[in-house]
């Protein structure tokens, strides 16, 4: 419930009596509605027709005014932002240069509407020099956008203060909005458009005539893609890049272009040539140099940016046996070299609504508006006809009765009434006639008027036949069309297409894993209490680490940098953790849950190396167990993998690797129980069978082994025991029997080591 602001006591009368009673939810509600629907339709979404927001259409605008066209002299850009704030755009002057300084940026627009002179920024990030020390003028691609408004073929506008008038929208001889992107933060919305190529855009728009009923997937075949300015290269997905055109939504991941230079004896760089659209070069470097210093880049040695008016990025590998595209991927998951660019193609649908459309919707917006720029001017030329024909008519009554014209025009108080009286002239005519000059008299003939007229006559009847014929209005729009396309030729530098498309080579996973860590020995530490870490190097005594109070070693054993530790707990799951993300060794390192999603009443049973290829035994307090494939217990998020079913009270209790032909268990009861390991089922998830039968207690260990070999364990001393295969018959039986008590020797934690 909105609260009310009421008036203070009283009659009503005096400082109190002009404060009206609102409500509050209401009063805000309708004024934040008032600044989101203002924000969307004049800052932040551009209209599906012409493709431009306000700022950038009174950019050009102003240019226009100034006679700022294609070839003319430049100008300074402080006079543009000048006419532009004052006239048009009551914003501030460095938001205006700002949207004038990307206009003109060839590596932010893939066709520039305006032509910069001095210093507009690079693709390194530099910002252009202030406003009074660049020029400007229009590009061609400009004009395209402009020619038509002095035919009346746009709505124009009062402007802010009234003094002046402007358009609603520009004409858009080209699609600009697909041709050069476009993207915004409105309240609750956003719009993400990338550029694309001229040339595919003007065909697509051709078949969309030819064919009304065409789709998204027909137009695609046409428009292959996003073509940003700085080239790159698109990682093709045909299926995501058709559902991204065909609703709006999606994206497109961009590869930088890069090829391999050979040096001396066999070495050789890699030289990064085109970085992907909107990265900003610098930035990219410094993030590269970064991580080598971090030592994340273990494949690469240097880096280095060579680049003049093109880009040229060395990247300087450790040793010529690494392999090229190796190098690149693991560059391609840390840094911008790879970025994704969002397609979210919200715009506003008549310069009115806002709407998320797809690709064949967004160009038949366009070729609506082409229809009525086409109309519109046809009847404006109509309308200039037949105010010509009509001065043309007056011209051959005077041409044919000039001495009776002079005559009238020098003896009468008002020519202009007995003119229209005696001849039967309209207004128009009678003006025309004494508006003339007498030395165009002389030059006035009635042939040249009558050939004026009759070519009059015709175009006026060809716009008429135009303006009635749907057919017709299409077939000149196609032919505009195709008079632009020439001005785009994809063979010409300006309309080449310059981002290609590729896929992302295959590479083993692990591969591309270990080429973003460096490779160093470690020792995993984790204690009873879980917390873990990671000493450097292969600590052969371990004796002397500190833990935290009334904690103590649980285990410790040797990885690698790139190596995956398996981490088998209580519940049953496994869970999987990088090396090269575990703390370091300096203090009592992290609790293992800041790692994984693991149960507070959850412990951890074991950890380990995966080494792949192996297989497990894992098993349960209450001695059910399986093998399974350790490949099949790797887990990709940190909920883990759940592999052994558990139900409580009971928990899993053990996870060895399997070796040999047999497995050996014993109980908390000291009862020890060997069988053939095939008695074992192997399965990738389950409950699992019974390894061992007990009356009390549960099942202490279990060990796979060789029965070749004989039964081997370690006990508290360091001592190794072996029991010969003779020797074992006694304690030999069938999975699931209740076992004997073990031999001499045997240690008394019930532990084989």
């Amino acid at each position: 419930m909105g609260k009310r602001i009421l008036p203070p006591s009283g009659d009503g009368e005096g400082a109190g009596g002009n404060i009206e009673p609102i409500d509050l939810k209401s009063a805000l509600e309708e004024r934040y509605l008032a600044y989101a629907l203002s924000t969307i339709m004049h800052r932040a979404l551009p209209d599906a027709r012409d493709g431009l927001k306000p700022v950038h259409r009174r950019v050009l605008y102003a240019m226009r005014a100034l006679r700022l066209d294609p070839g003319a002299a430049f100008k300074k850009s402080a006079r543009v932002v000048g006419d532009v704030i004052g006239k048009f755009h009551p914003h501030g002057d460095q938001s205006v240069y700002d949207a004038l300084v990307r206009l003109a940026q060839d590596f932010a627009q893939r066709y520039p509407l305006v032509d910069g002179q001095g210093n507009f920024g690079n693709v390194d990030g530099d910002s252009a020099a202030a406003m009074r020390y660049t020029e400007a003028r229009l590009t061609e691609t400009a004009r395209l956008l402009l020619d038509g408004l002095d035919d009346d073929t746009v709505d124009f506008r009062p402007t802010y203060d009234g003094s002046e008038s402007e358009p609603v929208v520009l004409p858009a001889a080209v699609p600009h909005l697909l041709a050069n992107g476009s993207a915004g933060i409105a309240v609750g919305m956003a719009t993400s458009i990338p550029p694309h190529n001229m040339a595919e855009l003007l065909d697509a728009a051709a078949h969309l005539i030819d064919n009304p009923q065409a789709t998204t997937l027909d137009l695609l075949k046409i428009v292959k893609g996003p073509d940003f300015p700085t080239g790159g290269i698109i990682v093709y997905d045909k299926a995501a890049i058709r559902e991204a055109y065909e609703t709006g939504r999606g994206g497109f991941r961009v590869r930088a272009r890069w090829e391999t230079e050979e040096g001396a004896r066999g070495a050789w760089t890699v030289i990064v040539t085109e970085i992907p659209y909107q990265v900003a070069k610098s930035r990219l470097i410094e993030k590269i140099a970064e991580l080598l210093e971090a030592k994340k880049l273990p494949l690469l040695a240097d880096v280095r940016d060579e680049s003049t008016e093109d880009i040229r990025i060395v990247l300087e590998p450790k040793s010529r046996n690494v392999e090229p595209s190796l190098l690149m991927e693991s560059l391609f998951k840390l840094t911008e070299l790879e970025s994704r660019f969002p397609l979210n193609m919200n715009v506003l649908v008549g310069g009115q609504v806002p709407k998320v459309v797809g690709l064949a919707d967004l160009l038949r917006e366009w070729l609506d508006h082409r229809r009525v720029v086409l109309t519109r001017r046809s009847q404006h030329r109509l309308a200039e006809i037949a105010h010509r024909l009509e001065v043309l008519g007056g011209y051959l009554v005077a041409y044919l009765n000039i001495d009776k014209v002079i005559r009238i025009i020098r003896n009468h108080d008002d020519p202009k009434a007995e003119l229209i009286r005696v001849f039967k002239l309209t207004d128009v005519q009678a003006t025309a006639i004494l508006d003339m000059r007498l030395r165009s008299l002389r030059k006035l003939e009635e042939i040249e008027i009558k050939r004026e007229h009759d070519a009059l006559t015709q175009e006026k009847a060809s716009l008429e036949r135009l303006l009635n014929s749907e057919t017709l209005q299409w077939r000149a729009i196609s032919g505009e069309i195709a008079k632009v396309r020439e001005s785009y030729d994809p063979k010409s530098k300006l309309g080449r297409r310059r981002t290609v498309f590729g896929t992302a080579p295959e590479h083993d996973e692990e591969a591309v894993q270990e080429a973003l860590v460096e490779r160093e020995p470690i020792t995993v530490i984790l204690s009873e209490k879980g917390w873990i870490r990671a000493l450097k190097g292969h600590q052969e005594d371990v004796s002397g680490l500190t833990f935290k109070t009334d904690d103590r070693l649980k285990l410790a054993f040797y990885a690698e940098t790139t190596s995956k530790i398996m981490v088998f707990a209580t519940n049953g799951r496994f869970y999987t953790l990088d090396a090269a993300k575990l703390p370091g060794g300096r203090g009592h390192g992290e609790p293992i849950r800041l790692f994984l999603d693991m149960e507070q009443a959850d412990d951890v049973v074991d950890a380990f190396i995966h080494e792949g290829g192996r297989k497990l035994l894992v098993a349960s307090r209450e001695a059910k167990g399986f093998v399974v494939a350790e490949d099949d217990c790797l887990a990709t998020t940190r909920k883990g993998k759940q592999v052994l079913v558990v139900d409580a009270p009971d928990e899993a209790r053990l996870v060895k690797p399997v070796e040999g032909d047999h497995v050996a268990t014993i109980g908390d009861n000291r009862r020890l129980l060997v069988f053939p390991l095939n008695q074992v089922p192997e399965m990738p998830r389950g409950k699992g069978v019974r390894l061992q039968r007990f009356r009390d207690g549960g099942l202490a260990d279990a060990k796979c082994f060789a029965l070749e070999d004989g039964l081997s364990w370690t006990d508290s001393a360091e001592r190794n025991f072996t029991v010969d295969k003779r020797d074992l018959r006694e304690w030999i039986g069938t999975r699931s029997d209740s076992g004997r008590l073990p031999p001499k020797g045997f240690p008394k934690s019930n532990k084989f080591e």
